[in-house]
């Protein structure tokens, strides 16, 4: 960091709309993709809603391939404010301990949620999603506490250009250079060869091993929305407007990159990284413009309860059964009765109060000010 950058910044107020982009984003992880599966069954003579919102098979984009990369780059937009403020309490060194604990916490509740090793040692799954999310923050966190903004850049330029550099030339064995089917990839042989133990999609992983790289650098594309946001020297008009102009920019030099190097989630190309980061600067812009400067902020609200614990509810719905529980309230009888009304209309009530057992956990929470934090 710059001298410029490690003198002490006036103290400036949370914002809601980091939080409430967060509990978005969390809010479809922890429940919508049921309650799109059951829209897609009550109209199933339109195209298919589920096929348009669930991620795409390979090579293309579809909603909910936004959903990751969003909140690995709201991580890098988050850790700005909360880094900053450690750096000039404590120093960089303490925080550094600090990115170092909390990387750690995460990625080992990662390994358990996936089963730990229950089931032995081979099925203990190295690198899921909150693996990923917590190398994200460690190699982002390390990096802006450590570096200076032209390091950064540098940083985020060399993950994106050297990740295409290596899935373009490098030749891989029996499939050559340049191949980005599945299977015939370097990310994929790279897991195949290299990453141990049970593996997401049989011998490679969507958050393998080399794939790992541009993920970090989604997560860099966040800390560069954070120091705009967090700079005291910027009105909040100007912000806007520049977080527009560069989540313009993002969407526009993906979807032209996935001419040559198309954009394929599983294994994040650099086209993918370009395409979300620009999504999501868009997102960033549109929330802080509607509930930081405008102040509207009402409608929000339940995102941001989510928001506030957003892991606390990720792991929770993967270890209790929020639908077997709305099934006990809904289900048999009642259950029945709805579908003889609409094919997917129990599926859908089931799924909607599932979803709102998540909301109601968090709102609980937030209420009582009971915040839990890796």
């Amino acid at each position: 960091m710059s001298e410029e950058d490690s003198r002490p910044l006036p103290k400036s107020p949370r914002l809601m709309s980091i939080d409430a982009l967060r509990g978005l984003d969390m809010f479809f992880i922890v429940g919508m993709e049921e309650v799109f599966e059951a829209l897609s069954e009550m109209f199933p003579m339109s195209p298919s809603l589920n096929d348009r919102v669930q991620h795409a098979p390979w090579a293309g984009f579809h909603f909910y391939d936004l959903i990751f990369p969003l909140f690995a780059y709201i991580i890098g937009v988050s850790l700005v404010f909360s880094l900053t403020k450690s750096t000039q309490l404590h120093g960089r060194k303490s925080t550094t301990l600090k990115i170092l604990k909390r990387s750690a916490i995460l990625y080992l509740l990662g390994v358990w949620m996936y089963g730990g090793i229950g089931e032995g040692i081979e099925q203990v799954r190295l690198l899921g999603v909150l693996q990923r999310l917590a190398i994200c923050y460690l190699a982002a966190g390390l990096a802006f506490v450590w570096l200076r903004p032209r390091g950064l850049l540098a940083l985020t330029v060399g993950l994106i250009a050297g990740y295409w550099a290596l899935l373009s030339f490098a030749p891989v064995p029996g499939f050559g250079a340049g191949d980005f089917a599945e299977g015939h990839n370097l990310t994929n042989w790279i897991d195949q060869h290299y990453l141990p133990f049970r593996k997401w999609d049989g011998d490679h992983d969507p958050e393998g091993l080399l794939s790992t790289l541009p993920a970090i650098a989604t997560c860099l594309l966040g800390v560069f929305a954070g120091r705009l946001l967090r700079d005291p020297e910027v009105d909040a008009s100007r912000k806007v407007r520049r977080l527009v102009v560069w989540g313009l920019a993002g969407v526009a030099a993906g979807l032209l990159w996935h001419l040559q190097f198309p954009v394929i989630k599983k294994i994040w190309t650099s086209s993918f990284v370009l395409l979300t980061g620009g999504l999501s600067t868009l997102l960033m812009a549109l929330f802080y413009f509607v509930v930081d400067l405008r102040q509207h902020r009402r409608w929000c609200q339940p995102f941001v309860w989510i928001g506030m614990n957003a892991i606390t509810i990720y792991l929770l719905v993967h270890v209790v059964d929020l639908t077997g529980l709305a099934s006990g309230l809904i289900g048999g009888e009642i259950h029945a009765w709805l579908e003889s009304l609409r094919t997917g209309l129990g599926e859908l009530a089931t799924a909607l109060l599932a979803l709102a057992f998540s909301v109601w956990i968090c709102r609980f929470l937030y209420v009582r000010q009971i915040f839990l934090r890796v």
